[in-house]
């Protein structure tokens, strides 16, 4: 296996591949691996997974877990942070100061995660949205924390070739 990335995105249960493919290709753009916990709710060659994903795809490390026990089995080994993304996280975001390491975690898009898996997080963290609305897309969301944890860490990429 190959060493592991600064960053990870943890995939709790997806149901939704186009949304799967967006996060994933959010990973290779910003150099972060991707765990998926299962079971999902398509499958791999899911067609809408490889079309948001494009060729992206093929750059990244996808570590899939054949349930949250074993990703956190997994995790435990690795000493790595959980933070997970929710409406109901105690933390903004922005305030948070995330580490080399650390895993940012979403939910199901139609469920989020249930509260045994909330209560394993280390940091639970909402992202500040204007009231009354409720959420962000999750592929948004995962978005918005790897830019964010890269954003803190000074971290800039080459600009593509012309």
């Amino acid at each position: 296996m190959p060493p592991l990335a600064p960053l990870t995105l943890a995939l709790y249960e997806p149901d939704i591949a186009a949304n799967v493919g967006a996060m994933l290709r959010t990973c290779a753009c910003f150099a972060a691996d991707a765990a998926i916990i299962e079971p999902a709710g398509f499958v791999a060659s899911d067609r809408r997974l490889r079309r948001s994903g494009m060729d992206y795809l093929d750059a990244l490390p996808i570590i899939r877990h054949a349930s949250f026990a074993r990703f956190e089995d997994w995790r435990r080994d690795a000493g790595r942070r959980l933070a997970l993304l929710t409406t109901k996280g105690a933390t903004s975001l922005w305030e948070f100061r995330f580490e080399p390491g650390d895993i940012i975690m979403v939910g199901r898009e139609s469920a989020g995660v249930p509260e045994h898996v909330a209560a394993a997080a280390d940091a639970r963290l909402r992202i500040p949205i204007s009231p009354p609305l409720r959420s962000l897309n999750v592929a948004v969301a995962a978005a918005l924390a790897l830019a964010e944890a890269r954003r803190q860490w000074g971290e800039e990429f080459a600009p593509a070739p012309a």
